[in-house]
C-alpha cells in the first residue's frame, strides 16, 4: 500500500480540471501535505513526447488500437517515474486524467471496450489506482465552446461533436459503475463552489 494520496481528475475537454487541481493543491499544501501535480498523457520527458504524437493533428489516421497502446505507454512511464515514487514518499498526487480517460475515450467513444482497456492497462498501472476520482461533468457543447476560446484544437479535441457527446455520456456511465471512488460534480457551477465540494470529498477520505 502506498503512503500517499492519489487523486485523479476526469471530465470532457474544457471542464475546468486544471483550475480545480491548482486550487486543491493550494488547500492541501496549506494543511501541510506536499503535492505533486501532473497530467496525462505527459508528466515525464518520455510521456510528453508520446503526448506530442497522440495530439498532433497530422496523425489523424492513427488506429484506435495504436492510440490506446500509446496512452498506456505514456501512463506506464508516468507511474514509474512520478506517481509511484511520490506516493511512496507520502505525497499527494493530483493527476489531470488517468486510466479512466482511456476507458471513456478509447473504451467507450472509440468502441474498444471498457474492460478491454482496463485489462490492457493493468501492466502499465503497476497496481496503482486513485483513491478518489473527481468527475467534472459538462456537456460536450459547453466544453468545446470553452476550449475554442483558449487555443487551436488538438487531434482529440478536433473529433466530431458526436464523439465528444459519447465522451461526456461515457463519463456519466463510468461514474455509475464506481460511485464510491468516482464523485461527480456539475462543472457549470461557480469555480469556488466546485472547489468546496472537492475539498469535502478529499477531507472525507481521512
Amino acid at each position: 500500500m502506498s503512503k500517499g494520496l492519489f487523486i485523479s481528475f476526469e471530465g470532457p475537454d474544457g471542464s475546468g480540471k486544471t483550475t480545480q487541481i491548482k486550487l486543491l493543491s493550494e488547500y492541501l499544501e496549506a494543511k501541510g501535505t506536499e503535492c505533486v501535480l501532473t497530467r496525462e498523457p505527459g508528466g515525464t520527458k518520455v510521456s510528453e513526447e508520446i503526448r506530442g504524437i497522440l495530439l498532433d493533428r497530422a496523425n489523424a489516421g492513427m488506429s484506435y488500437t495504436a492510440e490506446a497502446l500509446l496512452y498506456a505507454a505514456a501512463r506506464a512511464q508516468l507511474v514509474a517515474e512520478v506517481i509511484k515514487p511520490a506516493l511512496n514518499d507520502g505525497k499527494a498526487v493530483l493527476c489531470d486524467r488517468f486510466v479512466d480517460s482511456s476507458a471513456v475515450y478509447q473504451g467507450m467513444a472509440r468502441g474498444l471496450g471498457v474492460e478491454e482497456i482496463y485489462t490492457l492497462n493493468e501492466f502499465a498501472l503497476d497496481g496503482i489506482r486513485p483513491e478518489l476520482t473527481i468527475h467534472l461533468d459538462l456537456s460536450a457543447e459547453e466544453g468545446l465552446r470553452r476550449k475554442t476560446k483558449q487555443a487551436e484544437l488538438d487531434r482529440m479535441e478536433s473529433e466530431p461533436d458526436s464523439f465528444h457527446r459519447l465522451v461526456a455520456e461515457g463519463y456519466r456511465e463510468l461514474a455509475k459503475l464506481e460511485p464510491e471512488r468516482i464523485k461527480t460534480i456539475d462543472a457549470s457551477l461557480p469555480v469556488e463552489e466546485i472547489q468546496e465540494m472537492i475539498r469535502g470529498f478529499v477531507d472525507g477520505l481521512k
